[in-house]
């Protein structure tokens, strides 16, 4: 059965002919005739009576609603992807990382809802590897995130590099690694530290920095907001190593302090002292065919980052 078959059995009903049916349809007579022959083969029945008036057999009347509604269906899903493929989005729905919703982002969306004033953009702020699962499972249309190649290096991913940042530590102004200028992983490894609860990426990376030294990481709290973490630092016990993005407003806090990592003359991470993140855009293929999403993905990639250096200096 095909649609066009279908459609030439509706046009019929509705004309009680297959000369009108045919110029309805914008086919010839002949090709109308064929079109519900093949289809009274498939179903076994024939639809029309065809001594004068073409009238629908019962085998018609069974089909009549039926096929109405299919090519209601079909009329209304063309619809709906040639309104998609010209912009017309209800909603674009971005998962991002909590550093780049607090600082990075809000140019960008206000970019963008200007520009696409009738599609409601929602944001949700999520851990890496929730927000990728999220992209996978279809629930959002695009994730800004700690690249994990791990999972993120599929066919129909598309991956755009948007930075690379330094991490650094964020102790009390009074905490002791605060008097150094350049934290040592010697010391830095010897106080309990607020990390970041599963799932997200930053937790698994100075894991596994700390596995690398073959020194045993102290998590003593677990949270997932960067409030949080400045909240429970600035009482002066624990330590917390963030990415530079995530530390704007610390620097800014005069009862916190923000250190960068030191080389270590007695240990050192296999590849050099520095640990850095890389925070990556992405989407699917086929998403980024949409307007919108292919101009929220340029918007991001013309404004984020907007100037690294300037956080290390504030």
């Amino acid at each position: 059965m095909r649609l066009e078959q279908l459609q030439a059995f509706l046009a019929i009903a509705e004309t009680g002919s297959f000369q009108q049916a045919a110029k309805k349809c914008g086919v010839t007579q002949s090709s109308v005739s064929r079109q519900i022959q093949a289809l009274e083969t498939d179903l076994g029945l024939e639809l029309f009576h065809r001594k004068g008036q073409a009238k629908l057999t019962l085998a018609g009347e069974l089909l009549l609603p039926r096929a109405r509604k299919i090519c209601q269906e079909w009329e209304t899903v063309t619809q709906e992807i040639t309104d998609l493929l010209a912009g017309k989005q209800p909603e674009l729905c971005i998962a991002a990382i909590h550093s780049l919703c607090a600082y990075y982002l809000p140019p960008v969306l206000q970019k963008f809802c200007r520009n696409y004033p009738d599609v409601q953009l929602r944001v949700t702020s999520l851990g890496s590897d929730r927000a990728l699962k999220v992209l996978k499972d279809g629930l959002v249309d695009l994730a800004i995130v700690m690249n994990n190649q791990l999972l993120t290096a599929t066919r129909e991913m598309v991956v755009a590099v948007l930075y690379d940042e330094p991490i650094e530590v964020l102790t009390a102004a009074d905490h002791p690694l605060a008097e150094y200028e350049h934290v040592p992983w010697s010391e830095l490894i010897h106080y309990p530290q607020v990390v970041f609860k599963d799932g997200y990426g930053m937790q698994r990376l100075v894991q596994d920095s700390f596995e690398r030294l073959d020194a045993t990481l102290q998590a003593a709290l677990e949270v997932n907001t960067l409030d949080a973490f400045r909240g429970v630092v600035r009482q002066g016990g624990f330590v917390a190593l963030l990415p530079r993005s995530a530390l704007v407003e610390a620097r800014n806090d005069p009862s916190l302090a923000v250190r960068p990592l030191a080389s270590d003359s007695n240990i050192a991470l296999p590849d050099g002292c520095s640990l850095t993140r890389q925070v990556v855009m992405i989407t699917t293929q086929d998403r980024l065919q949409i307007p919108p999403i292919q101009h929220f993905w340029e918007l991001v990639q013309e404004n984020i980052p907007p100037q690294l250096d300037s956080l290390q200096q504030s």
